[in-house]
């Protein structure tokens, strides 16, 4: 049985949907937020599972904060961290001490895209899909080794946000295949290259035809 502590800082709609895959061999620990009004926290809350929350505000720097963090991480033992939408840039210390089992999703296909504001900037550029990534998280910023993608169209007419709910959809597919495919040892690392022989392409169909 794995143990995975997943962050969030908002509502968490990825962290439920990995929590709702009922994943086997995994133990949803503790879901933790750097907010203590974090709508996520309350979900997970109903379903069974620890929560708990420090604020980011309270801390004089990054790495104070993420210190804190991590001795709340590590009372559960995670053979796996999953950042849903933890809205934190973090310090090279973090990203170290959690090297080869912490990942993320980011809501691109990397390594286009990195940052904030991908789809306006998708939009922008006169991108014709668009769609996000889950890495295994390093010091440099969403540059991690990629362990899966999913690919939505961008249509015409689209804004940020219909593009942002169509790859959300993915997203939520997505993860809980990566985590599940983590716990079951299928995810080996070589270089900057993650090898997973489960993993398909995910794809809206309208981009597939």
């Amino acid at each position: 049985m794995k143990n995975i502590v997943i962050l969030i800082s908002g509502r968490g709609s990825n962290m439920q949907a990995i929590v709702n895959a009922a994943i086997p061999n995994v133990r949803i620990a503790a879901v933790l937020s750097n907010s203590e009004t974090a709508a996520g926290l309350a979900w997970a809350a109903e379903k069974g599972i620890a929560t708990d929350s420090i604020n980011h505000k309270n801390y004089d720097s990054r790495l104070a904060f993420d210190t804190a963090m991590m001795e709340k991480i590590d009372a559960y033992q995670p053979d796996l961290v999953v950042l849903a939408g933890f809205m934190r840039i973090l310090t090279p210390e973090f990203c170290r001490h959690y090297q080869d089992r912490l990942i993320n999703i980011h809501p691109s296909l990397l390594p286009s895209f990195t940052g904030l504001h991908t789809h306006e900037r998708a939009l922008a550029a006169g991108c014709r899909i668009a769609g996000c990534t889950i890495h295994f998280v390093t010091p440099e910023l969403d540059c991690g080794p990629i362990i899966a993608q999913g690919v939505v169209p961008i249509l015409d007419g689209d804004t940020a946000d219909t593009v942002a709910a169509r790859v959300l959809k993915v997203e939520h597919t997505l993860f809980p295949k990566a985590v599940a495919d983590f716990a079951a040892g299928r995810l080996k690392i070589e270089g900057n290259r993650v090898i997973n022989p489960n993993h398909e392409i995910s794809a809206d169909s309208r981009f597939c035809a």
